[in-house]
């Protein structure tokens, strides 16, 4: 199987200077950007949630999949070159090698996700004072189902609040 550079390699690239937004969180533009070259931050709200060089690196994909704005900002760090899909849509339905690495670079992520929890979880599980709270908390998150969705879910509220 050939790897998504291979696969994205006559996609129109688009070069970005520092500081300059790829993705912003709230927006629906339905791109999809493939990392080339260079580091990005994504950020939820002031908050820098992760640093990505590595190239292949997807961004925009959560978007599409959920059908809802944005989920986070993404900002070049450094000049970066990326691989731009206008229709990220139409892209990942069309291109199963790139549909299949984004599936398991979102299970990595939840794997992340869930292997941090985890660990704050057992931090916290056994205090008495207030925070023994964050345990609950968490537990609640990593055991709950999330709501079936559909197309035209109503934009969702910020899970920071």
């Amino acid at each position: 199987m050939k790897s998504v550079l291979e696969v994205c390699a006559a996609l129109p690239e688009a070069t970005y200077q520092p500081g300059e937004v790829l993705i912003r969180e709230g927006c629906s533009e339905g791109r999809i950007f493939v990392l080339l070259e260079g580091t990005v931050l994504v950020m939820k709200g002031d908050v820098r949630v992760t640093r990505v060089r590595t190239p292949g690196a997807l961004f925009g994909e959560m978007s599409i999949l959920l059908e809802m704005p944005a989920t986070a900002t993404v900002v070049a760090e450094t000049e970066i070159r990326v691989h731009k899909v206008d229709d990220g849509g139409a892209f990942l339905a069309s291109t199963p090698e790139v549909a299949l690495h984004t599936a398991r670079l979102l299970a990595q992520r939840l794997h992340d996700t869930t292997t941090y929890l985890a660990d704050v979880k057992a931090q916290f599980e056994n205090k008495t004072d207030h925070f023994g709270m964050v345990d609950r908390i968490i537990g609640s998150l990593l055991n709950q189902q999330p709501a079936k969705t559909t197309a035209k879910t109503p934009e969702k509220s910020d899970p920071r609040l």
